[in-house]
């Protein structure tokens, strides 16, 4: 078997299963932000706290077999990836994302969160837009 194939399938699965939480999570948020019981702002706390800890390993996993490709492809094929430059760049916003979502995390734990429902929605969407950008810049390879 190609080991660069094997590589490149483990990377883009763990990416599809960290979009997952990536894409529910702030659903999660939209809702929680909405609710005014008690009893379900906990419940919402326990889903939040194990979706987003459930996933963050499958974003480090992401960022290990894609780091992998890069050094398999190698320091030549890297410095001409312009394509590339500008998917890092995008996935490193998606990293920020995903450490935002501890704060946000942390602030419906804490009781302090200042966000609306509507704020969560459009939250929602950005990992969307980055995914679009990222799976075009990798499938075209336009620059």
């Amino acid at each position: 078997m190609n080991t660069v194939l094997i590589i490149k399938a483990l990377h883009v699965s763990f990416m599809v299963a960290w979009f997952a939480g990536l894409f529910y999570l702030p659903r999660l948020f939209v809702y929680h932000a909405d609710n005014k019981d008690p009893a379900v702002d906990v419940q919402f706390k326990v889903m939040e706290r194990r979706l987003l800890y459930f996933v963050s390993p499958f974003a480090l996993l992401t960022l290990v077999f894609g780091v992998w490709l890069i050094y398999l492809y190698g320091a030549t094929w890297f410095a001409a990836s312009s394509w590339l430059h500008y998917k890092l760049a995008l996935v490193s916003l998606l990293y920020v994302y995903h450490g935002y979502c501890f704060k946000l995390l942390n602030d419906f734990k804490l009781g302090k969160n200042s966000k609306s429902s509507k704020f969560y929605r459009f939250f929602n969407e950005f990992p969307v837009l980055l995914l679009f950008a990222i799976v075009f810049l990798a499938i075209l390879k336009p620059l």
